[in-house]
């Protein structure tokens, strides 16, 4: 991997192969992400699925994201729109978590029953190496914390029951810190405002001819 030294990359690739085997035998992991460390396991697997609320201690009616390593790999598992593909090619990789129509293949345990599911395709080298390595399968992707605590930007900061309860972490050094903006482009919504909002409304405004609707300043 490009920008570590030789000695932690091979920790690194380590740690990713051991963090791919959890996430294959349904356990959780951690992992970095451009924005903060997640909380991964396989989206496809109610179980798995389960497990991650339980480890967050996360409302069962609050959805979590996906994560994939390409688009191509996100459209297995969504239906995109024109539109929302366009933006998609145009934000990702990077710090956006994209709103689409979910494809029936994801239990509904993951979206809390909507049709919907939003899309992560981080721009991070071991996020995505993590991605690739289990590809096609998608990966959650939540923010590590037990819920209603900060979120974790370093390994040192996760919860010790967190801690214990997952089946690997890749610890990659410290993350930037800022939430990923969740964006419906279909329906020009931004749920969340983080990092890039600006040049999202740009975007959108430019795309569809009128500002976006914010619910989250």
């Amino acid at each position: 991997m490009t920008g570590f030294d030789e000695t932690f990359t091979d920790q690194l690739d380590t740690a990713l192969d051991e963090a791919a085997e959890a996430i294959e035998n349904g356990e959780t992991v951690v992992y970095p992400t451009e924005t903060v460390y997640g909380l991964g396991a396989d989206a496809t697997d109610p179980e798995a699925v389960e497990r991650v609320f339980e480890t967050k201690g996360r409302d069962r009616a609050k959805p979590l994201s996906m994560g994939a390593p390409t688009i191509s790999v996100a459209q297995r598992y969504t239906k995109p729109s024109e539109r929302a593909l366009e933006f998609m090619r145009a934000f990702l990789p990077g710090p956006v978590t994209v709103v689409v129509e979910r494809d029936p293949s994801l239990p509904e345990l993951l979206t809390a029953g909507r049709d919907r599911v939003g899309v992560r395709i981080p721009d991070h080298e071991v996020a995505l190496a993590l991605f690739e390595r289990v590809a096609p399968t998608p990966v959650t992707a939540t923010s590590a914390n037990v819920s209603g605590a900060p979120s974790v930007t370093e390994i040192s900061e996760l919860d010790p029951d967190l801690r214990a309860s997952v089946g690997a972490i890749i610890d990659a050094g410290p993350t930037p810190g800022t939430e990923s903006t969740v964006v419906d482009p279909q329906r020009n919504v931004i749920h969340r405002r983080g990092a890039m909002a600006d040049a999202i409304v740009a975007w959108l405004t430019d795309e569809t001819g009128s500002e976006p609707a914010v619910e989250d300043g």
